[in-house]
């Protein structure tokens, strides 16, 4: 019988991860998230494609950083670690704060002052994290990060601890188990840029054991007020709604353009205003709900089929049949105020079946 306390990506993979028995393993029983066939996308991309969406935001704190922080926290502990700290835009601080408090740990987080979706402080706060809301950007609260993280009082569980991109590596894993293979092209919304690495690091190691065939390409999109990789400097003061992404200096940006570049990919932006809708769209059209930031891959994909792509795009020239995933990083319960742009109201009527059904239409 399988062992019910080992069901997360750690006793999952631990063969492809670097942990032995002196590992203690604190898990949430995370991963082995859907990968959901989308038929209106496929339908859209057409040629006989077959469109996915690696749904992340079913991830137990409801985003895929639960991945990384399994092995964070759990080879912090094997080092015997007693506090750990991040800098976040959301998602980091909801997974460190709740694998530290599973491992009985105490967690620090560094959040810019005012730019944090409420869904995702609250969850902070609610698995007792010490929150410091910092007067800068994220980047701003990264490099104090790194100055507290340096003497040893902490340890730093963002990206740029290796351990994150091993954990975050095991999607592709799980991508490659259920397609039987890689993906032709796989699409992703770019911020840290820690997750793009990550499958490509995965794509790689299994196509290296002899479990894929081919390597994806990889596309990333970045929100237009935010795309340091895409121009190709940093950005001084990022800007976009999408909160998750606003990084204006990736820690992980080496790894992103040798993912780019050894996959033969590209990296494009889109806008807001594309991003909300795509949000919507795939809410009400496939029954998927995310945060802004997960959407930018599916208004990444919409956008290729627009008259404005982008020159690098993929499907300029894809094959017959071809196999593609978006991954879709966090639920929309993260940032619930976003959608709110769209000016959702609810219908009134009078508590009786006749008044309701004049309200529906239905009369």
């Amino acid at each position: 019988m399988k062992n019910l306390h080992d069901r997360g990506v750690i006793g999952r993979y631990r063969q492809y991860l670097p942990v032995d028995d002196a590992t203690p393993v604190v898990s949430l029983n995370e991963g082995s998230t859907p990968l959901i066939y989308s038929p209106k996308l496929s339908s859209l991309v057409g040629r006989g494609a077959e469109v996915y969406v690696k749904y992340e935001g079913l991830n137990p704190t409801g985003s895929f950083k639960d991945r990384g922080m399994t092995m964070a926290i759990s080879k912090a502990c094997e080092r015997g670690v007693k506090a750990v700290i991040c800098a976040s835009t959301g998602n980091t601080s909801a997974a460190a704060a709740a694998y530290a408090a599973r491992a009985d740990i105490a967690c620090a987080v560094l959040l810019p002052a005012g730019k944090i979706a409420a869904g995702k402080l609250l969850q902070a706060f609610i698995y007792g994290a010490k929150v410091v809301a910092v007067r800068g950007n994220f980047d701003d609260a990264l490099r104090l990060v790194r100055e507290l993280g340096a003497d040893g009082r902490f340890e730093i569980v963002n990206s740029i601890n290796p351990f994150r991109i091993e954990g975050q590596k095991t999607a592709s894993f799980e991508i490659i188990e259920e397609l039987g293979d890689a993906p032709d092209i796989h699409i992703l919304p770019v911020g840290n840029a820690g997750n793009i690495t990550a499958y490509w690091k995965g794509y790689c190691e299994y196509r290296a054991l002899g479990k894929a065939n081919r390597l994806p390409r990889m596309t990333g999109f970045q929100a237009a007020g935010s795309a340091p990789i895409f121009l190709g400097y940093v950005v001084d003061k990022p800007e976009t709604i999408a909160t998750a992404i606003r990084i204006g200096n990736p820690a992980s940006w080496e790894g992103a353009n040798a993912a780019l570049r050894d996959s033969g990919g590209c990296i494009d932006v889109v806008t807001d205003e594309q991003i909300l809708h795509a949000q919507r769209w795939l809410a009400a059209e496939e029954g998927i709900f995310v945060e802004p930031a997960s959407a930018a891959s599916v208004a990444g994909l919409l956008k290729c089929f627009s008259e404005d792509r982008c020159a690098g795009c993929p499907f300029h020239e894809f094959p017959e049949g071809a196999k593609i995933v978006l991954t879709v990083t966090g639920h929309g319960l993260k940032d619930p105020e976003a959608p709110m742009v769209h000016g959702f109201k609810a219908l009134e009527a009078d508590a009786d079946a006749a008044s309701v059904a004049r309200v529906l239409g239905v009369e």
